[in-house]
């Protein structure tokens, strides 16, 4: 939810923007024209920033480290007869043999685990510590029964399936302008107005939202419509074109089932969907009561670290609920079909993929969302996924609808790695569906079109879940992905690695459809005429070929950041220099005053420093926006910062006026304020394309 991990490297469907660790990377690009010291991380920022999650708030979610990356139509399955029998004793042993060395290994606190299928509950498994001990108290031991992890953004399932409870009762049209529902104003700045269905399918078109995803304290929190009516984001994509993960669309759905049912929203879902499935320790509360706190794990950043205080999710339909492996055992259940929750056919209609190629274009050839969803295919065996992600709880659901099996993982704590969440829930989940649904099937072969298709996707591409209106778009501007053709015909993805960050290898299997090679991810491009418009890699993250001035963006920060800093050291340095020598300045007053005015934007580049950070450490810790003053502040000095270029230019043309170019001094004073002024000019650049000093205060 706050800010994730690295949006190009994506692994699974994470609702969270970006992660914790990826916070360095917005400080280096929201900030990037504001610290003018060293050139690395501008370097590191452009070439390996480019989720999440995911998800997501969290999932995808966001993210935001490597995508999974599923087939849209699963093949045929190939069984192999000689796969285990999903039996309590089995599934029991096996999570045993793989689990606990992980999260030791990775320092994560403790899990929990459930299994079901064909409904019954196979097994419910807690590992490790819901809280550390200290030095006169034992640690308290997971129980999958009674202790509390929080699910973030798989709590999105709950708001779809309440969504198509409405549907079936016929008190809500899923084709229907959501806008004839609320008495809020829904953003439209098309002709084709937003649906439910695409608000479940996340193509509102809606661009992302990171500020007051989370915060720390649940004092003044605001109602759902309150969360809905301030400051709502702007449409960048027409609806039902393009898949873009969206916290706002979720929490909006939501309140279509308040403003229908009069209900509030959380005590519609507890009534109709919580309590009805079982899931009798289940709960939206925000923060919990007094008997709740008792039950609930604590979270933290790794085994050994502080804790992590109690998350408050805005809006809460997003991802605000906490729950036992009991209670998502009985979710999983009732997404199976063996609880009153949602009739045969809801669900039917709940799990087909929402929208097809008439409005996703060849994007509908690759992972697709259903109506709350994540469609995935391995080994030939379709798979209903969600991921959450707050800051410290970590969780995956996936279902086997044909096979009529399903297993959720929570993790409370993110891990000594980047991506050790990640790794766990893929080692767990992956490693279920090729332990009870395996395949031997060989891989499809590339096909003819494969070297001049890959050809006609390289190049560079930005994520469709971005920020566009706010000052933020310039961290998603330098979270690029690159597409790269191999000699072979193949081809990668910056944003698609494997556990190792390195880029995964795709073929192409299908015209337009690629599949990675030794894997069974797949991702699908929509090419008309020739021309590259999107490529899917996830069901609700999509890229987008990049335009030149944006892809511009990391080479122009890189020589804007080198020559600013060069100049605010060299401006100390020869004034030390001049004063040793007992040299006095023979500048006119006009030279003197310009360069005093140069001075004074590079002041002001060094003030905005603190300012931004202000800004990212209030994304990094989730404390809360820091306030328009603040914003307000970092961008009149940055601004003033970026008019430098005025004064510089301005010395360039009184250089050129007092000219010796027989002197070889005068040329390089010439050159180096020639190289400043072009460096302001790029300040300049990145202000306007980067959207630094966008008015909108909301992130």
């Amino acid at each position: 939810m706050s800010i994730f991990r690295r949006l190009p490297r994506i692994r699974r469907s994470s609702d969270r923007p970006l992660g914790r660790r990826a916070l360095t990377a917005l400080l280096a690009s929201a900030v990037i024209v504001v610290i003018p010291l060293g050139s690395a991380g501008v370097g590191a920022t452009a070439g390996t920033v480019a989720h999440a999650s995911g998800s997501a708030i969290e999932g995808q979610h966001s993210g935001m480290t490597s995508t999974a990356i599923a087939a849209a139509a699963p093949r045929e399955a190939g069984i192999d007869s000689r796969a285990p029998e999903l039996t309590t004793a089995d599934a029991e042993a096996w999570l045993d043999g793989l689990l606990p060395s992980m999260l030791q290994r990775e320092g994560i606190t403790g899990a929990v685990v459930s299994v079901v299928s064909h409904g019954e509950v196979v097994t419910q498994q807690g590992y490790g510590s819901s809280e550390a001990g200290t030095s006169t108290t034992e640690p308290r031991p997971v129980d999958a029964d009674t202790t509390l992890f929080r699910i973030g953004s798989v709590s999105k399932l709950v708001t779809a399936t309440a969504v198509m409870q409405l549907v079936d009762q016929g008190r809500v049209d899923l084709d229907e302008p959501v806008q004839n529902y609320v008495d809020i104003e829904v953003p439209n700045r098309f002709d084709r107005p937003i649906t439910l269905r695409h608000l479940l399918s996340h193509t509102a078109g809606l661009e992302d939202e990171i500020g007051g995803l989370i915060t720390g304290d649940a004092n003044g929190r605001p109602t759902l419509r309150e969360a809905l009516a301030s400051e709502p984001p702007e449409q960048i994509f027409e609806p039902g074109t393009t898949p873009a993960y969206s916290n706002y669309s979720n929490g909006l759905a939501a309140y279509v089932v308040e403003q229908v049912t009069g209900q509030d929203f959380e005590a519609y879902a507890t009534e109709n969907i919580l309590e009805p499935a079982g899931m009798a320790t289940a709960t939206y509360a925000q923060p919990l009561s007094a008997e709740q706190q008792r039950d609930m794990s604590r979270g933290y950043d790794f085994r050994g670290s502080e804790e992590v205080p109690f998350e408050v999710v805005t809006p809460s339909p997003a991802g605000a609920i906490s729950a036992t492996a009991t209670d998502m055992s009985r979710f999983m259940l009732a997404q199976l079909g063996h609880s009153p929750v949602l009739s045969p056919g809801m669900l039917e209609l709940m799990h087909e993929p929402a929208l097809g190629a008439d409005t996703l274009g060849g994007l509908a050839e690759g992972p697709r969302m259903t109506l709350g969803f994540f469609e995935r295919d391995r080994n030939g065996h379709r798979i209903l996924s969600h991921a959450g992600d707050l800051t410290a709880f970590h969780a995956q659901l996936e279902i086997f609808p044909a096979d009529d099996a399903g297993i959720f993982i929570s993790l409370n704590s993110t891990g000594v790695n980047g991506d050790a969440t990640t790794a766990i829930r893929d080692a767990v989940t992956t490693g279920f569906a090729d332990r009870y649904f395996p395949d031997t099937r060989p891989a499809p072969a590339p096909i003819d079109t494969a070297a001049a298709h890959a050809e006609t996707l390289a190049g560079t591409y930005e994520f469709s879940r971005r920020g566009e209106s706010t000052f933020i778009r310039l961290f998603f501007i330098l979270s690029s992905a690159e597409v790269v053709p191999q000699p072979d015909g193949s081809l990668t993805v910056s944003a698609i690695v494997d556990a190792a960050g390195q880029p995964l290898t795709f073929v192409e299997v299908e015209p337009w459809v690629w599949q990675e090679r030794d894997g069974q991810r797949r991702i699908a491009a929509d090419v008309v005429g020739g021309e590259v418009r999107a490529i899917s890699f996830d069901p609700a993250f999509t890229l987008q070929p990049m335009s030149s001035d944006r892809a511009a963006v990391p080479l122009i920060a890189a020589f804007t950041l080198v020559v600013l800093a060069i100049a605010l050291v060299s401006w100390p340095v020869g004034a030390g220099i001049r004063r040793y020598a007992r040299r006095p300045s023979t500048s006119r007053a006009l030279v003197r005053r310009l360069r005093l005015a140069v001075h004074v934007a590079l002041l002001a580049l060094v003030a905005a420093v603190p300012l931004w950070m202000m800004v990212a450490e209030a994304l990094l810790t989730d404390s809360g926006s820091p306030g328009p003053v603040v914003i307000r502040g970092a961008q009149v000095l940055t601004a003033v910062a970026a008019l430098g270029v005025v004064p510089s230019a301005w010395l360039v043309v009184e250089t050129v006026r007092s000219r010796d170019p027989r002197r070889a001094s005068w040329w390089l004073l010439l050159v180096g304020r020639v190289i400043v002024t072009l460096a302001f000019l790029g300040l300049g650049y990145l202000c306007l394309v980067g959207g630094i000093l966008q008015p909108s205060l909301s992130y």
